[in-house]
C-alpha cells in the first residue's frame, strides 16, 4: 500500500500525510483489538457481560466488514465504512451488556477520535463518546441489530465536529453440503451535531462457498459522498465545511478458488470488478462509467481439514 492507503474509488475518511483521504482506504491498526470479556450467567436464560478494551469494538454498528462472513473474501472496504462500523477499532472502550433468551442490550463508553496515522501504536484518550445497541438473534443463522451513538470529534482535520450515528443490520447464514452462504443488509447514518449534515449509506453483500474450494460474492452499495472528493488529496481550504454532494452506487462481483500453494495454509487466487454509478457533480472528475478491478492472492490459516 502506497501513501498509507490503498486505492478505492469514492472512499472517504481519515487522513494520509495530514490530508483528507480521497479515493483510498486507510489501513487499520496492527492492534485491532486487545480486550477482556467477563460473562456472568443469570439463571437459565440470562447473561450479564462486561467488556473492557484499550482498543476494541464498542456497542455501535454491525460486525465490522473485515470480520463479517458475508464479506470474508472481498479484499476491499465498504464505501459505507465510516457511516456503519468504523468504531470497531476505538480506544478505551468499556461495555456492559444484558442478554435474555434471544435479545441483548448493551451500552458503551469510548474515546471518539479515529486512530492517527501511526498504525503500529495503541491510541489513547478520555472516554468522551457513548453508544447503545439492541441485538436480536432468533436462531443460530439469523442476527439483527439497531444501534445509536454520539461520537465526539472523530476526524482529526475537523476536530470541532461531533457526530450522531445510527445503524441497523440483518445478517443471515446458511450452511449446506460442501459450502456456506452468508449475507448482510446494512444501513448506516451519520449526522453532524454542529451543522446537521446527514450522510446515509446502504449495503447489501453476499458470499457463497460451493464445492468446497470455490467462492463467489457480490456487494451492492448506495452511499452519500461529500465535497471532500472534489478536493482530491489537497489540503482542506480555510473554513471548509463538509457537505453532501450526491450519492454513488457501487456494484461489485468477485470470485476466487482455493489452490494448494503453501502447505497448511488456505490460499486462493481471486479477482473482482466494481462498476460505479455517479451523479452529475462527480462526472467531470470520474467520467460517466468509472470502474475498478482487483486481482489478489489470499492466504490464511485453517484448522485440520476445515477450509
Amino acid at each position: 500500500m502506497t501513501g498509507r492507503q490503498y486505492p478505492l474509488l469514492f472512499q472517504q475518511g481519515e487522513t494520509a500525510f495530514g490530508n483528507a483521504i480521497a479515493d483510498g482506504q486507510h489501513p487499520h491498526n496492527f492492534f485491532m483489538e486487545i480486550a477482556a470479556l467477563y460473562d456472568l450467567k443469570l439463571g437459565k436464560n440470562g447473561l450479564l457481560s462486561f467488556y473492557a478494551a484499550p482498543v476494541g469494538d464498542p456497542a455501535l454498528g454491525p460486525v465490522a466488514f473485515p470480520h463479517r462472513a458475508s464479506a470474508a473474501e472481498n479484499p476491499l472496504a465498504t464505501l459505507g465504512h465510516h457511516q456503519q462500523d468504523s468504531t470497531h477499532i476505538a480506544a478505551d472502550v468499556i461495555t456492559a451488556g444484558l442478554t435474555y433468551r434471544f435479545a441483548r442490550i448493551e451500552a458503551s463508553g469510548f474515546h471518539g477520535r479515529e486512530p492517527d496515522e501511526n498504525r503500529w501504536k495503541i491510541s489513547q484518550g478520555k472516554i468522551d463518546s457513548w453508544s447503545t445497541r439492541l441485538t436480536l438473534q432468533p436462531g443460530k443463522n439469523w442476527s439483527g441489530q439497531f444501534s445509536y451513538g454520539r461520537i465526539v470529534s472523530p476526524e482529526a482535520l475537523i476536530p470541532d465536529e461531533d457526530q450522531d450515528r445510527m445503524t441497523a443490520s440483518l445478517m443471515f447464514n446458511r450452511p449446506f453440503r460442501n459450502g456456506n452462504w452468508a449475507s448482510s443488509a446494512i444501513w448506516g447514518r451519520t449526522r453532524s451535531v454542529q451543522d446537521h449534515s446527514i450522510f446515509n449509506s446502504y449495503t447489501f453483500e453476499s458470499t457463497v462457498r460451493f464445492l468446497t474450494r470455490n467462492r463467489a460474492w457480490t456487494r451492492i452499495e448506495n452511499v452519500d459522498r461529500s465535497n471532500e472528493l472534489l478536493l482530491g488529496e489537497n489540503p482542506l481550504p480555510p473554513n471548509f465545511q463538509e457537505q453532501p454532494i450526491g450519492r454513488v452506487q457501487a456494484y461489485t462481483f468477485g470470485y476466487n478458488r482455493e489452490i494448494d500453494l503453501i502447505p497448511h495454509l488456505a490460499t486462493a487466487l481471486g479477482a473482482q470488478v466494481t462498476l460505479y454509478g455517479v451523479g452529475n457533480n462527480l462526472k467531470p472528475i470520474y467520467g460517466s462509467h468509472p470502474a475498478g478491478v482487483a486481482i489478489f492472492l489470499r492466504i490464511r490459516p485453517f484448522s485440520g481439514m476445515e477450509r
